[in-house]
Parts: structure tokens; sequence; C-alpha cells
């Protein structure tokens, strides 16, 4: 199929795009296209102009800044993968970007397009809930922040006015030596997982001493397991307990589709919470025999 007709637009600048932003109706913004152009050619979307972002400068940057990594809306995926920093400093997400759909489409989707498109199985968007992310925007008034967890406002919907666009979002950091884990159901490697759960555990003295819980795929945005979070915390970590707190997970309000049904992703939730705390645990220092048993 062919895309509908549209005007094309190319700005070389942020103030450039928010211009055009203001001034047009019915505007698409085109990131890496990933998800932008079978929707075109499929008519799932028909916008009346097209905002190229790949040529605005100063949207493509990986900064290490006071705790917490900075990331331009416009960094490729592919660049968050081979990143060394990020390998460093935010270990779940790059356990995760190695799942984001294939190497060529690796090479053109960027950060921003996946989290504006906003799709509750992407990975990157289930990293962005359990880090406590912030995304930042630009508009005709500045710039503004947006806690991750107010970004989704419906399904595919971010909480982002039709006259802004996203230049960067924050990740905090946790200390070294924390466990991560990030693990997915799908039906082929390289596809939108059907449910998956993205774990965080700091130990201390042997125990619990903070814990971050995400499960995509099940709802129409990713969910924090915060009942989870607040289980385990101070708790030795063991598959006992794991097991015994994600059971939690089958009562999410969960969506049901061709691929799954409601019940099948809440099992999912669980069984994969639990492996993804099991592996979170196994990796984290100061945990007893660094292992859990």
């Amino acid at each position: 199929m062919k895309p509908p007709l549209f005007s094309y637009h190319d700005p070389r600048t942020i103030g450039d795009a928010v211009e055009l932003l203001g001034r047009l109706d019915n505007v698409k913004l085109l990131a890496g296209g990933q998800s932008l152009m079978p929707m075109l050619n499929m008519r799932f979307v028909l916008p009346d102009h097209v905002i190229d972002l790949n040529r605005v400068e100063g949207l493509s940057f990986i900064r290490d800044v006071d705790g917490a990594l900075e990331i331009g809306g416009m960094t490729r995926q592919r660049d968050l993968e081979f990143s060394d920093v990020v390998g460093r400093r935010c270990p779940l997400m790059a356990e995760a970007i190695a799942l984001v759909g294939h190497r060529q489409t690796r090479n053109r989707g960027t950060l921003g397009g996946s989290l504006c498109h906003l799709d509750p199985s992407a990975e990157l968007v289930s990293v962005a809930a359990a880090l406590d992310a912030t995304v930042i925007v630009a508009g005709p008034n500045g710039q503004r922040e947006i806690a991750f967890a107010a970004f989704p406002v419906a399904y595919m919907t971010p909480a982002i006015e039709p006259d802004e666009l996203l230049t960067a979002v924050r990740f905090p950091v946790w200390p070294k030596g924390h466990g991560y884990a990030f693990v997915e159901f799908a039906r082929r490697h390289g596809d939108f997982a059907i449910v998956s759960a993205a774990a965080l555990l700091q130990i201390d003295g042997g125990r619990i001493a903070r814990a971050s819980l995400t499960v995509g795929g099940v709802a129409v945005a990713p969910v924090r397991v915060s009942d989870v979070e607040k289980a385990i915390t101070g708790q030795a970590p063991t598959s006992e307990l794991f097991a015994k707190a994600c059971e939690s997970c089958r009562s999410i309000d969960a969506m049901a589709d061709i691929h799954a049904s409601a019940d099948y992703r809440q099992h999912l939730a669980a069984v994969l919470s639990r492996r993804a705390l099991e592996k979170a645990a196994g990796l984290a220092d100061n945990a007893p025999w660094n292992r859990v048993h």
C-alpha cells in the first residue's frame, strides 16, 4: 500500500519544529519511522503534514549527569545498545534494548519515537516506567518536564500537547551493584512482548533495601507493581518470597486481544515477575551467596 498525500517539512532546529507544530493542523512527527511509516502505508493515520525530526540539531545524545542518564529523543536504539555508558550505568536498559525488534529496526528506531508511540508492550516504555524516568518536552512556552508515571494518559496516548515535541528523557541511575533483569514472552524473537517484566533490586545486609517491578503488555500502559515492591522490601530474597508476592499480579486489570486472553496475561505477569526478581537478586551485590536460594 501507499501512504496518503501529505505536506513534508524538514526543520533544522527545535524552535523551527515547535513553530511548525503551532502553525499547522493534523500533524505527525517523523522520528525513526518504524511505527509511523507502516501506519501511513496502511492508512491507519491520515496526516495533512509530516514534520521530519531527523535533521533537527541537538536531539541525539547520551549524557551521564548528576546521577542520571539524559538521552536525546532522537537517539537511535542501536546507539543505546552499544553505548558503554548505558551498559555501565543503566544495565536494565542495555538488557531490554536487545529485545527491541531486529537490528534493522534498532538502526532507525529512536528512544523518543518509542516512548511517544507508547505501545504498552514496548520494552523502552517499560524501562522508563521501571526507572521513574522524566520526559522533557519543548513547546511554545519553553521546556517542561513530565514524570513518566503521568506520561500515559490513555492507550498509546502520551501527555504531550499538539504543539510540543519530546526532546530528551532523564533516567535516574541505581547504585553500582544493584540487580536487574528484563524478561519477556513473545511469539517470535523480535515481536512485541505479549507480557514483559522489568525488575531492579538493591540488597543490603542480605535483605532487599529497594525494589522496582514493572510489567508491560498486560494493561493499556506499563504497570508498576507497587504491592509486590512493598511486600519484598526488607525481606531476604528467596524464590519462595518472590513466588508468593508475585501472585498479586494475577489481579491486574488485563487486556484481552487476538494474541492472549486477560487470564493468560495475568498468569504470565505472575510467572515473569517472579523470574525477573530471581534473576535480579542473583546479579545483585550483597545477596546471600549472591544467588536466590
